[in-house]
């Protein structure tokens, strides 16, 4: 059985709806960053973090492919043209969303008070909007990446929803109703529970 370690309010929340759709069984550990107990798995502090076996995975893209992987859902096969295509998506995500909300959080309560600089914040809601404008280009339907959900939707979803509670705008409506269709899948909903 896995277990997933960090709250359901983090990039934890990505695995735990990864496990719920996969349909496997796991065990949460409600733990923040830089618990001792995340600090005895994973020296940064960071979560989530996923025991497979006595197995230590880290990063939430890491775990969500390895899993996809192991598990042959949630992924186009390695050595595809659909999987690069996929793995775009993801690079994308990470490098144009992801980024800009971990910078706006770090200036918000991550870095120490001192190093903060608020000015940065009208620069990266204006990225923000960039990217989202780009995600709805990207959009090949219901989906990222063809006719089902893989791990960049996985992924590009949960910025979204954690750009809403950042005060980061969502405007696009076309990606406004993808990612509410998304948030109405019902493992989406057994993650979000939690």
């Amino acid at each position: 059985m896995y277990t997933v370690v960090g709250g359901a309010r983090s990039r934890a929340f990505r695995v735990l709806w990864a496990l719920e759709e996969l349909g496997i069984p796991y065990e949460h550990l409600n733990e923040g960053p830089r618990s001792e107990k995340v600090l005895e798995l994973n020296p940064s502090g960071k979560v989530p973090v996923l025991l497979d076996g006595d197995q230590v995975i880290t990063d939430s893209t890491a775990i969500l492919t390895y899993l996809a992987d192991k598990h042959g859902a949630l992924t186009h096969p390695a050595g595809t043209i659909a999987r690069a295509r996929q793995d775009a998506h993801l690079h994308f995500v990470l490098d144009e969303m992801d980024s800009v909300l971990w910078t706006a959080s770090k200036h918000s309560f991550a870095l120490p008070e001192a190093m903060r600089v608020p000015e940065i914040k009208p620069s990266l809601k204006e990225e923000w909007r960039q990217s989202v404008e780009r995600l709805d280009q990207r959009l090949e339907g219901e989906f990222l990446a063809g006719d089902s959900l893989t791990v960049p939707d996985v992924v590009a979803c949960h910025c979204i929803g954690w750009a809403v509670v950042a005060k980061f705008p969502v405007e696009n409506e076309r990606v406004k109703t993808w990612s509410k269709a998304l948030r109405n899948r019902p493992a989406y909903q057994r993650a979000a529970a939690l």
